[in-house]
C-alpha cells in the first residue's frame, strides 16, 4: 500500500498520508520541532509506518535535488 499520495483534489495537491488530509510537511515539521514518533502518532492519529513513509518521501525528494556548485566570489 502506498502511504504517501499526491492528489490535486486533496490538500491542493500537497503530498499527504493516504486516508488523511495530513501533509507530509506537517509530519516532518513536527519531528523537526522535537516531537517523538509516539507524540506525532497520538496528535495526528498516524501509525509508525505512516511517519516512516513521510520521512522516506522527504529523503527521496532530497536525493532527486540537483547540486549546483556555488561560484567563488573574488
Amino acid at each position: 500500500m502506498k502511504r504517501v499520495i499526491v492528489d490535486k483534489k486533496i490538500a491542493h495537491g500537497e503530498p499527504v498520508i493516504q486516508g488523511t488530509r495530513i501533509p507530509v510537511a506537517v509530519v516532518i515539521g513536527a519531528l523537526a520541532d522535537g516531537m517523538t514518533f509516539e507524540q506525532v502518532m497520538r496528535e495526528y492519529d498516524l501509525t509508525q509506518p505512516d511517519i516512516k513513509a513521510a520521512l522516506k518521501y522527504a529523503l527521496d525528494l532530497i536525493k532527486e535535488e540537483e547540486d549546483i556548485p556555488l561560484r567563488k566570489i573574488s
